[in-house]
C-alpha cells in the first residue's frame, strides 16, 4: 500500500498546532509503514522527518481544487491529509481529511497572519455549514482530533463519512525531568495565541489577585497587545516572552506552579499535554475538550469568573499540588504520537478501492514506496 502524507501545512521555524500534529504523526508513521511526504517548500523539510517527498503547489494556491493532478502522479493508494480542504477532483485514490475543530463558525475572526483575501475567503467559509459538507462528503473517510470535535461533527451532521479520532499529542521530551512534590516558582505559565476567544484577559486579571505568582506569556504578540493587556491590570506581574525555543519553554514550564488557560472554545490542547507530562498541573477553563484531555488532574474554572480562576490556583498548596502533579503525568500517558500514528495507520490499512474518473471503483497491486526522494 502506497501512502501519502500532505505535509503542506508544515511552518518553516517553528510548529503552530496543525504544524505539530503533521510532524508528529508523519514522523511516527514513517516508523511504520513506507510514506511518501508532499511538501510545497523545501524549507519545510527542516521540520519534518527524513522521508521520502514531493514538492507539489501550496494550499493557498489557486491551484489546490485541482491539486490531485499533481499528486495522481504519485500512483498513491490513499492519501491523507491534517486539514479538510485539500482539492478532490480527479482524485485516483482514496482521502481522508482532517477536522481539528469547529471553533471558526462560533469565532469567526480569521487568524491575522493570513493575507487579506483569504482573511476574506475563511470569513464567507465560516458562514454556512455546507462548504464543509460538501468537502467533507467528497472524502472517503473524516479524520479529527478529539471526541469532543467528533461529538460536534455528528450533532451539526457534517458529513456521511466515517469519523475517526486520531488525538493530538505532545512531543517526548529529550531528557524527562525529575518528579517533584513541590512547584519551584510561583510562575503560573500561558501558551497560545492571543485570538478572542482565548480570552487571555481572565487570565491577567486573575495575575493581579495573586501578587506571590508571575504570569508567563509565552508566544509572539504584538505591541499593541502587550501594551492593551498590561493597560489591563497594571499591577499584575506579567512576563511577555514573544516567543520561545521548545528548551526555553521546558524550562520554564517544568519549573511552573501551573499551566493557565480561560481559552472559551478549543478542538484539543495540546499544551495541556505538554504541561502535564512535565508533573506540571493545569489550572483550565471547564469546557468539553479540557474534561476529556484533562481528566481528574487538572483544576477547572469558570472561563469568564476571574475570582474562580484565583480561587483554584490558591487550591495548589503543597499537598494537592503533589498529587494533581503525579495525577497529571498519568493522564498525559494516554496521548502519544506514536500510538495516534498506529491507529492512523490501521485507518489507512482499511479495505476500500480507489476511486475512478467516473466514481467507480477500481483496485490494483500495491507498488513499492521509493526510498530517496520523488
Amino acid at each position: 500500500m502506497r501512502i501519502v502524507f500532505d505535509c503542506r501545512y508544515t511552518r518553516f521555524d517553528r510548529h503552530d498546532g496543525i504544524s505539530r500534529y503533521t510532524a508528529g504523526l508523519v514522523t511516527e508513521l514513517g516508523k511504520l509503514h513506507p510514506v511518501t511526504m508532499l511538501i510545497s517548500d523545501h524549507r519545510q523539510l527542516d521540520l519534518l522527518p527524513d522521508l521520502p517527498w514531493q514538492l507539489v503547489s501550496a494550499p493557498t494556491s489557486i491551484r489546490e481544487p485541482f491539486i490531485a493532478r499533481q499528486v495522481n502522479q504519485l500512483r498513491p493508494d490513499v492519501v491523507f491529509t491534517p486539514m479538510q480542504t485539500m482539492g478532490s477532483w480527479g482524485r485516483r485514490y482514496r482521502l481522508l481529511l482532517t477536522v481539528h475543530d469547529l471553533i471558526y463558525y462560533r469565532n469567526r475572526t480569521p487568524p491575522r497572519d493570513l493575507p487579506g483575501l483569504l482573511r476574506l475567503a475563511w470569513r464567507l467559509y465560516h458562514l454556512s455549514w455546507w462548504p464543509q459538507r460538501m468537502l467533507l462528503n467528497r472524502a472517503d473517510g473524516v479524520v479529527t482530533v478529539s471526541e469532543t470535535t467528533r461529538g460536534l461533527i455528528e450533532k451539526n451532521r457534517l458529513t456521511r463519512r466515517p469519523v475517526t479520532v486520531i488525538h493530538n499529542a505532545a512531543d517526548a521530551f529529550a531528557t524527562p525531568p525529575a518528579p517533584r512534590c513541590v512547584p519551584d516558582t510561583g510562575r503560573l505559565v500561558y501558551m497560545g495565541s492571543f485570538m478572542p476567544y482565548k480570552n487571555v484577559e481572565t487570565l491577567v486579571r486573575a495575575a493581579a489577585e495573586l501578587p506571590d505568582h508571575e504570569l508567563h506569556l509565552m508566544s509572539r504578540v504584538s505591541d499593541e497587545e502587550r501594551e492593551r493587556l498590561s493597560a489591563l491590570a497594571p499591577q499584575a506581574r506579567l512576563v511577555f516572552h514573544n516567543g520561545v525555543t521548545d528548551e526555553e519553554y521546558v524550562r520554564v514550564l517544568s519549573s511552573a506552579t501551573a499551566l493557565v488557560t480561560a481559552s472559551l472554545d478549543e478542538g484539543f490542547g495540546i499544551p495541556l499535554v505538554e504541561a502535564m507530562s512535565l508533573g506540571t498541573p493545569v489550572v483550565v477553563s471547564d469546557i468539553p475538550i479540557f474534561r476529556e484531555i484533562g481528566g481528574g488532574a487538572a483544576l477547572y474554572f469558570e472561563p469568564t469568573s476571574t475570582d474562580a480562576l484565583v480561587a483554584a490556583v490558591r487550591r495548589l498548596d503543597a499537598g494537592e499540588w503533589a498529587a494533581r502533579s503525579a495525577a497529571s503525568v498519568e493522564e498525559a500517558a494516554r496521548f502519544t504520537w506514536r500510538d495516534s500514528a498506529a491507529r492512523l495507520l490501521a485507518l489507512l490499512r482499511q479495505p476500500g478501492g480507489t476511486p475512478g474518473r467516473a466514481g467507480e471503483t477500481t483496485r490494483r497491486a500495491d507498488v513499492e514506496v521509493p526510498t530517496q526522494p520523488v
